[in-house]
């Protein structure tokens, strides 16, 4: 009955993780498909992009409603089965993950690419990464979106902020397991999450690599200013 409860559990958040809020909220402002613009992700820089800066906001909650929603699909599931506590840990961890995956490849949003093979699309995954660790300690959010918007600013590399997030969540539930408030098996939630985001981030940490990346934090900035320039927050790459 505990197997049948984690399977299902896991189906459950994958699920949840797969809504295309990014898509449906950019289809209904605007009536465009938010995958014919910019990077073609569905997360709320993309849909900024697509609709404006509310519909971008509004779908980054949401995404990081469906990472913190597993929460809830974990109790549920105890409230009906007895799971003891080192075996829900692991099932939270494991939701959270499901969410991350279902965001970056919704069954939703299958479709066949130019060579006719099935392929299973979505986002960069950070904003539903923020949601799962939420779910497993919720003030995790002041660290992580305060850390995350320094290094957004200041490094100026949006991919490199995604990836922060699941860096910055596994560095606290370190912190917490070391000093015994928490698990150790949390930290398999942000190891596991930062595994997901960069290879979601292939593109960009390529780009990254060839000096290619576009920068959007102080120096573009800065940069723009002095060409006289209108500085531009809104064609970096996916935070999400």
């Amino acid at each position: 009955m505990a197997l049948l409860a984690f399977v299902l559990c896991i189906a459950a958040s994958y699920l949840l993780g797969a809504i295309p809020f990014g898509l449906i909220i950019v289809k209904i402002s605007t009536g465009k498909d938010v995958r014919g613009v910019g990077s073609g992700r569905t997360g709320g820089t993309n849909a900024m992009r697509a609709a404006g800066v509310w519909a971008g906001v509004l779908t980054a909650v949401l995404d990081v409603l469906k990472g913190a929603a597993t929460f809830f699909v974990v109790n549920f599931a105890r409230s009906f089965v007895s799971i003891p506590d080192s075996n829900t840990a692991w099932l939270q961890v494991l939701c959270g993950l499901a969410a991350i995956i279902g965001h970056n490849y919704s069954i939703f949003l299958i479709h066949r690419n130019d060579a006719g093979k099935l392929r299973l699309t979505g986002g960069a995954g950070g904003a539903t990464c923020l949601g799962g660790a939420i779910a497993i300690w919720p003030p995790i959010i002041w660290f992580i979106i305060g850390l995350a918007v320094l290094v957004y600013i200041v490094v100026g590399f949006a991919s490199v902020t995604t990836m922060s997030i699941a860096f910055i969540a596994t560095c606290v539930f370190i912190y917490r397991a070391a000093m015994g408030y928490s698990s150790w098996i949390y930290v398999a939630y942000g190891v596991m999450a930062e595994l997901l985001l960069i290879w979601a981030l292939r593109p960009n940490i390529k780009r990254l690599i060839e000096g290619k990346e576009r920068s959007v934090g102080i120096r573009s900035y800065l940069q723009r200013r002095k060409a006289g320039k209108r500085p531009d927050f809104y064609n970096g790459d996916d935070l999400d």
